[in-house]
């Protein structure tokens, strides 16, 4: 058996960790317990190996998943007594000679020579307490696929290093993960095929299938199942059928001649009779999940499953029932009962949530890896319950409590609590982006299959094609007359404030006689446009994203928004791209909408620069595309959650305050929202309190505002230019100036994606019609950033002409300055035109 290795320190072996996920072993080194964490949880059926230095990150590696700790044998024997109770398959040591204990409770002895591990191999095959059996692994410099064969049949596996390994087949340089997967692999057929046994992701046989080096090769390659047909050949599973694999996992039996590939299996089933399996119907709790996933998405009238979908508070109810119903029962068969009535309320929920039985199992196997337990003990409420004692721990505060800010006042802060108000919440990019990476190589490699194993996985969504192409069906963009006419206006407001931006003269300036210089402006050719859906729909974004591309003239506008749950894009959207002359809706969300617009796939254009707002996994695949030189894409700018910050003295209107405050309040739980309050009385800052809970409780996202606000605050300070200058710290995404004479404080805004000046001027007015584009800089990037204008979908090129006479005057400037900076070559270029003209 070959174990790859991968180098986490080592980025040009990225590109191979979904591939090498594949597989049952893999070594993981130069990581630390974040990123392995990371790895492991993309991944389902991968047995990760890593190395350890100390006891402590051992327990710490085995507590995130990883199935073998590797040590040096002198590190294991001074900690032996460390490791009692951890099963011997846990642990592995490498060693650097064959005379080494032969009872250590250790599954694997890991050698740099082949000769001595062969030694060791030799008398060292008992089995292990818990099945299987003590192995040796050797590590060398270079493996080829006849090294791999020769020393299994020395009972010795191989360790390759990923840098050494390919998918690709014309790559004679390295080793072809294939062949490394399959030199350990027999077979008795005359034709040389592999049997090969199709199981799901909870190992239930779909079907059996023939394998051939190539298809194997193939379906590492594509991360599909594609087998090798006695008749047909080569056999991409679902290819015409539209019943593909992605494929999770790929081993052999233990006498090495029957491989196992296990996939997740796609659209009617596995069987060519429009069954999930070859033999038969589904049984057991994976029916019912198959059962359960149909009610999703086309219930019957009068479903039961569907009424419990569509009621939470039902959902729930069941399923304390049910559980309180099994814990009481006593007797065999009436737990059993009790136990599948539980299951089927929990599989509801977890149906709903997007769940898989999948999902469930391989949590029991992190769990199970895991060596640190807690004790065990029942929560607080629970405990209460049982033991007839009152709980200890504080409940959480009530959904009907008062709604209400932090308060702070500036002259009773000092400056660590004052620069602590101007942070925004810490985002760890870090983990977010190593999460979107492999989003976004799948898209890359895979195309629009990827794009729609992604939209089934987080959208629970089965579509056919990732796209709509213009012209867009008249019936798709359906609207009422005062929906459509709010569209319409808005439209034509924000149309004549963006097509004033553009600069449509030539700037011409003759620098010095003879030399004339000019700037120009050409649209970007292509752009895409993200429209984010989740939990409100924003046709709003479309217009601010869609008509400054429209007015700069950019000739290909993708624009890419989540699905709703039938397939279909919100009409509101599709009937905006279609007034902006969009070319194609991209039916997907997230990284892997980014992905695609910024590489292309098989109908979603490659686009030259992207814009728009989004979540933090949004945010994240556009600078991981824009920091990838192969994308060759720019974009727009980095988002953060929404926010505003409104300045309001003893003028203002406390219903209005209060109204600015909760309407960036309802974005999301992560909605930063500031009061300035400017020389208010206890009782003039009482009202705006009162207003913000009163309006709050009355809207119908105030669940999510009880969430925001309470992270939010208000700072108090005497003066107006205190206000001022911490507003400008901040850098507010929305800034609202509830003061008087509010107009007369715009010159002193330095730092703002947007202001909004005076008490008729809601931010909902540039957030959705005034003209001003509402996709602004968030997070403090109103310091450098500006938002969303005409000038971003455009470029400036500048050109010079020089005549003869500028020649003269310029030329010997110019090769002055070449001369200092010793670049003979650019003064040469001057000297033999100036040559000619001094003649």
């Amino acid at each position: 058996m070959f174990v790859p290795s991968i180098d986490l320190l080592d980025p040009s072996q990225a590109s191979l960790y979904s591939s090498l996920s594949f597989f049952s072993s893999v070594i993981l080194n130069n990581g630390n317990v974040d990123q392995i964490k990371s790895l492991i949880n993309q991944t389902g059926s991968t047995l990760y190996w890593a190395p350890a230095k100390t006891v402590d990150e051992a327990v710490q590696l085995w507590d995130v998943g990883v199935l073998k700790v590797i040590f040096d044998l002198d590190t294991f024997v001074q900690n032996q007594s460390e490791f009692n109770g951890i099963a011997d398959e846990r642990i592995a040591v490498k060693c650097s000679a064959s005379a080494v204990p032969s009872n250590l409770p250790v599954s694997t002895f890991i050698f740099s020579s082949a000769s001595i591990a062969a030694e060791f191999a030799q008398t060292n095959k008992s089995l292990l307490t818990h099945g299987g059996i003590k192995t040796t692994v050797v590590e060398l410099d270079q493996v080829h696929a006849n090294t791999i064969a020769e020393l299994h049949n020395q009972h010795l596996d191989v360790i390759v290093p990923a840098s050494r390994l390919t998918v690709n087949s014309e790559d004679a340089t390295k080793l072809n993960i294939a062949d490394a997967f399959l030199a350990t692999v027999k077979t008795d057929r005359a034709d040389g095929l592999y049997t090969t046994m199709v199981v799901d992701e909870s190992n239930k046989a779909l079907g059996l299938v023939y394998s051939s080096k190539e298809s194997v090769a193939e379906s590492i390659r594509l991360g599909q199942g594609v087998y090798q047909s006695r008749q047909r050949g080569l056999w991409h599973k679902g290819l015409t059928s539209g019943a593909t694999q992605t494929l999770k996992h790929i081993d052999y039996d233990c006498d090495g001649d029957a491989l196992r590939f296990v996939v997740e299996q796609h659209g009617a089933g596995f069987c060519h009779l429009n069954t999930r399996n070859c033999f038969g119907h589904d049984t057991g709790i994976s029916a019912l999940e198959k059962t359960l996933k149909e009610r999703k998405s086309n219930a019957p009238v009068g479903s039961y499953t569907a009424r419990l979908f569509g009621d939470a508070k039902l959902l729930r109810a069941k399923i304390m029932e049910e559980a309180e119903e099994l814990c009481d029962a006593t007797d065999k068969e009436q737990v059993a009962w009790e136990a599948a009535d539980l299951i089927y309320f929990m599989m509801t929920k977890c149906v709903n949530a997007g769940v898989s039985l999948a999902d469930i199992e391989k949590n029991l196997d992190k769990k199970a890896r895991k060596v640190t337990r807690r004790p065990g003990n029942a929560k607080p409420k629970w405990e209460e319950k049982i033991n007839n004692v009152p709980a200890t721990a504080t409940p959480p505060p009530p959904a009907e409590g008062r709604i209400e800010m932090q308060k702070f006042v500036l002259n009773e802060i000092d400056e660590k609590q004052r620069l602590d108000l101007l942070l925004r919440p810490i985002i760890d990019s870090t983990e977010i982006i190593q999460r979107v990476t492999p989003i976004m190589q799948q898209v890359r490699q895979r195309g629009d299959a990827a794009i729609l194993d992604f939209t089934r996985q987080f959208d629970r969504v089965e579509l056919e094609c990732p796209t709509i192409k213009a012209p867009f069906a008249p019936e798709m963009m359906q609207l009422d007359p005062q929906t459509k006419a709010a569209i319409d206006q808005a439209y034509e407001n924000i149309y004549k404030f963006h097509d004033a931006q553009l600069d449509k003269e030539h700037l011409v300036v003759e620098t010095m006689p003879g030399v004339v210089c000019s700037r120009f402006t050409r649209p970007i050719e292509r752009v895409g446009l993200y429209v984010p859906g989740g939990s409100a729909v924003l046709p709003s974004t479309t217009l601010m994203l869609g008509i400054p591309a429209k007015v700069a003239g950019c000739k290909e506008i993708v624009i890419a928004t989540p699905p709703r749950s039938d397939g279909s894009v919100v009409p509101e959207v599709l009937y905006v791209a279609h007034k902006v002359g969009a070319s194609h809706v991209v039916k997907a969300g997230g990284a892997q909408a980014v992905a695609a617009m910024a590489y292309g796939t098989e109908t979603v254009p490659k686009v030259d620069k992207i814009f728009g707002p989004g979540n933090q996994y949004v945010t994240a695949a556009k600078m991981v595309a824009q920091n990838d030189t192969g994308s060759l894409v720019a974009i727009d700018m980095p988002a953060g959650p929404s926010e505003v910050l409104v300045i309001a003295d003893k003028t203002s209107n406390p219903v209005y305050v209060a109204a600015d405050l909760l309407s960036q309040a309802e974005h999301g739980p992560d909605s930063q929202v500031v009061l300035l309050a400017v020389d208010l009385t206890k009782e003039q800052l009482e009202k705006i309190e009162d207003e913000v809970h009163n309006q709050a409780i009355a809207l119908p996202r105030c669940d999510i505002i009880r969430k925001s606000i309470p992270h939010s605050f208000v700072l108090s300070m005497k003066t107006l230019e205190e206000a001022i200058e911490f507003s400008n710290q901040y850098a507010p995404e929305h800034l609202i100036l509830h003061v008087d004479n509010a107009a007369s404080v715009v010159p002193k805004v330095d730092n703002a994606g947007s202001v909004f000046v005076g008490p008729y001027s809601p931010e909902s007015f540039g957030d959705y019609a005034s003209g001003t584009n509402h996709t602004l800089p968030t997070y403090g990037y109103a310091r450098m950033y500006s938002g969303v204008n005409t000038n971003g979908f455009v470029k400036h090129i500048t050109s010079q002409e020089c005549t003869a006479e500028g020649m003269n005057n310029l030329a010997d400037t110019v090769m002055r300055l070449a001369e200092i900076e010793g670049l003979g070559a650019h003064r040469n270029a001057v000297a033999v035109r100036v040559a000619d003209l001094r003649k």
